[in-house]
């Protein structure tokens, strides 16, 4: 099958890899965090604030790739401190509704200041429209 690349806007990436990526209907979403997609910079100080940016910055390529946060099938999540938890799963957990997609999220050294990243794995029409 043909892999075809999602750049939502300004490509801002980091480093070697694309936003995103089609196979099929499933959606591949590379490691996301709290970054202004128009600008590269760091946005929000706290867990809350990073956790909500770089959710709105993953829901942003999957509209880009037809589909919405509840065609999530697989979501893993990096925190830079993993007692963050209680308050990155609370705002995490507004995004989606039940059932919610599978989800590993473990404690990781992170850059640039950013306190959480996540990738996402979606197919496409497997949930409700947003």
């Amino acid at each position: 099958m043909k892999k075809e690349p999602i750049y939502p806007g300004k490509d801002n990436a980091t480093g070697a890899y694309t936003p995103g990526i089609v196979v099929g209907e499933t959606v591949y979403v590379s490691g996301q965090g709290p970054l202004d997609p128009a600008t590269g910079k760091l946005i929000g100080t706290t867990i809350e604030e990073q956790t909500r940016v770089t959710l709105e910055n993953i829901k942003r390529i999957l509209t880009t790739a037809g589909c919405g946060m509840d065609d999530c099938v697989k979501l893993s999540a990096h925190l830079a401190n993993i007692d963050d938890f209680p308050r990155y799963n609370e705002v995490y957990r507004s995004f989606f509704t039940k059932p919610y997609p599978a989800r590993t999220t473990v404690g990781s050294v992170l850059s640039r200041g950013m306190l959480v990243e996540i990738d996402a794995i979606a197919v496409r029409g497997s949930g409700k429209r947003e």
